[in-house]
């Protein structure tokens, strides 16, 4: 019961990146406060959880920092494609441009060097939270898992407050044809290689959830 209840906060926490830019376009907070009252904290609990449990957990330490290295890894390959879509017009805008630009809070002043590397870190660490929840709640046994968690990952995306606030309507259709097509190849592309890495970096396992006892 220790265990689950450990792999609940590790996935809550794992959560917290990803969760906070939706939250904060749909109006329920700015993204100042919460970088610095709730991500930043849960990138610590992260850490801490990683580095207390190497000994007696050690497989939950292996998908922690197996999981983060694979996600933001994988994240390499989503702009892969995310990119040359932006260039190619599918996409309204660059989303870690925007992200930094909010985090730093100078929508009005617009992108500085600065807000365009706290945008990219946080979105490699968006990728690196999925690397570990992926990790942990389907497990590696099944590479394939990754391609359709990747998927799931890009569904979300299209029908969250992001896209809706960026003007584009459901599945950004609205803006062009090839906005949902660059977002779901992309993520099919982050799980893919995902799924390899993660497989690679934190041994075969099945979820963590259901097999709480297997420590291999």
């Amino acid at each position: 019961m220790k265990k689950i209840l450990l792999l609940g906060v590790v996935l809550a926490l794992a959560g917290v990146g990803p969760i906070i830019f939706p939250l904060a376009q749909s109006g329920h907070g700015t993204m100042p406060i919460f970088a610095t009252r709730v991500l930043l904290p849960a990138v610590v609990g992260l850490v801490l959880i990683a580095l207390l449990n190497r000994n007696t957990w050690p497989a939950l330490t292996r998908d922690i920092l197996g999981g983060v290295a694979a996600g933001a890894l994988a994240t390499v390959a989503l702009e892969l494609i995310r990119i040359p879509g932006f260039e190619l017009g599918y996409m309204p805008g660059n989303l870690p441009r925007l992200m930094g630009v909010l985090l730093l809070d100078r929508f009005a002043q617009g992108p500085s060097t600065a807000s365009d590397v706290i945008g990219w870190a946080y979105h490699f660490w968006n990728g690196a939270s999925f690397g570990v929840i992926f990790a942990i709640a389907l497990g590696t046994k099944w590479r394939w898992l990754g391609a359709a968690f990747g998927v799931v990952v890009g569904l979300g995306f299209l029908v969250s407050p992001v896209v809706m606030s960026l003007g584009v309507g459901m599945f950004g259709l609205e803006f062009s044809v090839g906005f949902p097509i660059t977002v779901l190849l992309a993520h099919l592309a982050f799980g893919l290689v995902l799924g390899i890495l993660a497989q690679r970096f934190t041994g075969v396992h099945s979820s963590r959830l259901f097999w709480w006892i297997d420590d291999r």
